[in-house]
């Protein structure tokens, strides 16, 4: 048992570790962020935080939207491979396709999200926020709404060449991009080098900088490899009204998915901010580290996502099913590390964000993350539960299962506990974990019924 385990968890870690290593230097950047702006004070920690969160609000909803892109390039450069010599021109063209579908794609939702990002920055004062706060955040999300279009090139790009296994060039940019990030923000927050000093702006003029020369560089990485190169096209003007109609069928649920789970997020940090601004401070603090600790449920999930149907395609139920255990084992052992440095050292954990921050951000961040030592279980489980489905080429169920984890039990729970019961911020907090539990228990079932059915039909590969 313990070596099959083991076996398993090698050849999921070869796929999983290089995902999570490049998913946590994407992290990074908006990490570097946080750290500045705590450096900038409360109020400014409090807005850009605000802010972040409803850019990674949209940006995560259009990242979902391009993320089939990837699936259906591997499943044509895996045609073209197979193809006789007189079919491969057709098979190259169809990954072409692909790719102006996938730019027009992350066109469309790049230019809508900046939009939205506008709009809603200009509703904040309606939203119950600190006036200092609403201010603030409004000058930092116009700063960032233009980011959002390189952001989602960035990603289509990614997303190719993640599907045509040569996706080498990432890591490497996305390293880079972090101390540019940083050098910017510096620069253009505190005024150096004869620029004007910005503050808080400076931080989201940085970033959107950072994104466009994030995606020049992948472009031109690509441009310089012999085999992407020639596949690689930007001409969204002729892109296949059916190919985008087909990434957008299959990218919506994972978007509405991925935009659920956001969206949770993102109402619990209005509610933080219903508190104050130390509440708001704290809840940003927290949840970055959160965002951090995730992304190794990401990488999991994907690696998982691409195993289970691996061995569906090989008629091999017994190992999608093990996969399903030794991904929740790998997360449980991380989770679980974390978690004690989290209960032994909180005070050394939230330090890079809040040094300059108040006393009272500082404590009630430090009971938020006790909080946060069991959430993260169930934040990862959920996030495995919907890779695992999709594996199982179910894209829809895991958006369904979300709204009913989220919405219907967690929003409630954090409203009972933070102002029926008078626990403020921590409340949200155990609405939040009680919202990802349900989810996380509801998704594993189904996969587990989903698997089941499975041994009465056909076996299949998706991309």
């Amino acid at each position: 048992m313990l070596t099959t385990l083991l076996r398993d968890s090698r050849a999921l870690g070869a796929l999983a570790v290089p995902l999570i290593l490049t998913q946590l230097a994407q992290v990074a950047l908006t990490t570097t962020d946080t750290v500045m702006m705590g450096l900038l004070g409360t109020t400014e920690l409090a807005a850009g935080g605000l802010a972040i969160v409803i850019f990674n609000q949209i940006r995560t909803m259009g990242v979902g939207l391009v993320t089939s892109v990837g699936n259906q390039i591997a499943a044509a450069a895996a045609r073209a491979e197979q193809a006789t010599t007189s079919a491969d021109d057709d098979s190259t063209e169809d990954v072409r396709s692909i790719v102006r579908a996938g730019m027009a794609v992350a066109t469309l939702a790049g230019v809508a999200g900046a939009l939205v990002m506008v709009l809603i920055g200009q509703a904040l004062p309606l939203l119950g926020q600190d006036a200092d706060v609403v201010d603030l955040a409004q000058a930092m999300l116009y700063a960032l709404a233009p980011g959002l279009l390189p952001c989602l090139w960035f990603q289509a790009i990614r997303q190719f060449t993640v599907g045509m296994r040569r996706p080498q060039a990432l890591l490497q940019i996305t390293l880079a991009s972090i101390a540019v990030n940083a050098g910017l923000n510096w620069v253009l927050i505190h005024g150096t080098f004869g620029l004007p000093h910005l503050g808080l702006t400076g931080v989201g003029i940085a970033t959107s900088s950072v994104y466009l020369l994030s995606f020049l560089a992948l472009h031109l990485a690509a441009k310089r490899d012999g085999e992407l190169a020639p596949l690689l096209t930007l001409d969204i003007t002729r892109a296949e009204a059916a190919t985008v109609k087909r990434l957008l069928s299959l990218g919506i649920p994972i978007a509405a998915t991925y935009g659920s789970e956001a969206g949770f997020f993102s109402v619990t940090a209005l509610m933080a901010g219903s508190f104050g601004p130390d509440a708001l401070a704290a809840h940003t603090a927290v949840n970055q580290l959160v965002y951090i600790v995730f992304q190794v449920a990401v990488g999991l999930s994907h690696a998982a996502s691409i195993n289970v149907s691996r061995e569906l395609a090989l008629g091999n139920q017994d190992g999608a099913r093990r996969i399903k255990n030794t991904a929740l084992a790998c997360a449980g052992t991380v989770m679980t590390l974390v978690g004690i440095v989290y209960l032994t050292l909180p005070r050394l954990v939230l330090a890079p964000f809040m040094e300059s921050g108040s006393a009272e951000a500082l404590s009630i961040a430090t009971h938020l993350l006790m909080v946060t030592a069991f959430l993260q279980f169930f934040d990862c489980s959920q996030n495995i539960g919907v890779g695992l489905l999709r594996g199982l080429d179910d894209t829809k169920s895991g958006f369904r299962i979300t709204l009913i984890g989220y919405w219907a039990i967690g929003l409630p729970a954090a409203w009972l506990f933070a102002y029926a019961l008078g626990l403020d911020t921590v409340g949200i907090w155990l609405g939040l974990l009680t919202g990802l539990a349900a989810t996380a228990l509801l998704l594993l079932r189904r996969y587990d019924t989903a698997l089941a059915a499975t041994r009465t039909q056909p076996s299949h590969a998706t991309a």
